[in-house]
């Protein structure tokens, strides 16, 4: 298969998308060089590494990298692998190591920073190899942050033009809602992570994050008589709406999806949810605690909760009603890891993070109730691209009645508009440089 700019170009329509781009291996390798060697992927927060030689290990598209502090308080990123015979040299998942790095093959140490430290029996080597050449080291990865949330880009130059807040644009204010509702003006990931894997294309799961369509009929089992599932947050007496007595899918389309250039979006607010009154001691606390650093009006505009799924493409959700972090990382075409980090508001009341934790427990972990329903349908998803059937996926919903709106586009609140502009982010990078 010849993975020219016309072939790619073919397999996206304004309204479809082929099947091969969620079983092709070729596309898949593809994907990991030029869409996650090249956007700003997330990976990590400041908060997981808050003292010198703290450190936290990840991957982009494939490839093992090291996030440390360094001794003078500097976040590095950048590649876990031996300058010298390529073993991978940090091999927990996080931890403090110190002052240094130091490889269990042949002894090579290297500073947080990444620079090599020291070499044992330096004096083998001939005259030609200069182990201080910064080619011996972790070889730097740029990496850089935004309100405590770090981005790194394996395709940037460490001294490139564009920078993280251009990439992020209009989703700058998605996380400043969520950092601004903590009293302090500060969150924090300190709970662990929920990991879960399932077996499907890593675009299944950022596709169904906006997709409003499904929660009525995928997550049908969890909606009482009412309509309403179970309360999420502190302060909620009754849960959102899921589906109304007379159409299943009406309330959803009471709420908004708006999407930007580079595959972002968001939604919401979730139906009903401006109207809905929080009350209770600890939420009166929260409040306070609240009011102690900002007006009445500034309070207010903190509570409104403007979205419900924000995605930062192409690996990033954030969720505001339970408080939550999604991240996605693609481990073979038809196998996707999901981390889920529950978000503590420094300054809040201890008792909304414990309730966020348990929440995501029965909603988002392994074996919980909703999120069990989502990875049934990305396995049937690749199971079903299988068929020769038929060659194409619909992301037809709302095609044709988007409206220009906050710098992007707005669509309904069912309709498929943040999977249509996925893929044209989707196209644009897999079309550099082919």
């Amino acid at each position: 298969m010849e993975l020219n700019p016309d072939y790619l170009k073919s397999l996206v329509k304004e309204d479809r998308v082929h099947k091969d781009v969620y079983e092709s291996t070729d596309i898949f390798q593809l994907e990991m060089e030029h869409l996650f060697g090249k956007a700003w992927i997330y990976v990590g927060h400041e908060s997981e590494i808050p003292n010198k030689g703290d450190f936290v290990t990840n991957a982009i598209g494939g490839q093992p990298i090291i996030i440390s502090r360094h001794k003078d308080g500097t976040v590095h990123a950048m590649h876990n692998r031996c300058g010298h015979r390529a073993a991978t040299v940090c091999n927990e998942e996080r931890g403090n190591t110190g002052n240094s790095f130091r490889c269990g093959y042949h002894g090579w140490t290297f500073k947080t920073n990444g620079e090599l430290l020291a070499a044992p029996l330096k004096n083998g080597y001939p005259e030609c190899y200069d182990i201080k050449d910064r080619q011996f080291g972790l070889m730097p990865i740029r990496i850089e942050k935004y309100r405590g949330f770090l981005f790194a880009n394996l395709g940037a130059s460490m001294d490139g033009e564009f920078d993280i807040e251009s990439h992020l644009g209009q989703m700058k204010t998605c996380i400043d809602t969520l950092c601004d509702r903590a009293p302090d003006g500060e969150i924090v990931l300190s709970g662990g992570v929920q990991k879960y894997i399932f077996n499907g294309n890593w675009k299944a799961q950022l596709e169904n994050l906006n997709d409003l369509y499904h929660p009525p009929y995928s997550h049908e089992s969890t909606v009482r008589p009412d309509g309403r599932q179970f309360a999420r947050r502190v302060g909620d007496s009754q849960g959102p709406r899921i589906m109304d007595s007379d159409d299943k899918s009406s309330s959803w389309d009471r709420v908004n999806i708006w999407a930007f250039d580079g595959g972002h979006s968001y939604c919401g607010p979730l139906p009903d949810d401006k109207d809905k009154q929080r009350e209770g001691p600890v939420f009166e606390r929260y409040k306070a605690a609240l009011l102690e650093k900002h007006s009445p009006e500034r309070v207010a505009e903190i509570l409104a909760e403007p979205f419900h799924n924000a995605i930062i493409y192409p690996n990033l959700c954030i969720q505001l009603l339970s408080n939550h972090i999604r991240v996605v990382r693609p481990i073979a075409v038809d196998r996707t890891e999901v981390r889920v980090y529950p978000v503590r508001l420094k300054g809040a009341p201890d008792e909304m993070y414990h309730q966020v934790i348990r929440y995501l427990n029965f909603t988002h972990s392994p074996a919980s109730l909703i999120q069990t329903d989502d990875l049934e349908m990305f396995r049937r998803i690749q199971v079903g691209v299988k068929s020769k059937g038929t060659e194409w996926v619909v992301l037809g919903r709302g095609f044709g009645q988007d409206v220009s709106d906050k710098g992007g586009l707005k669509g309904f609140g069912t309709s498929e508009v943040a999977m249509r502009n996925q893929y044209r982010a989707w196209l644009n990078y897999m079309c550099s440089e082919v």
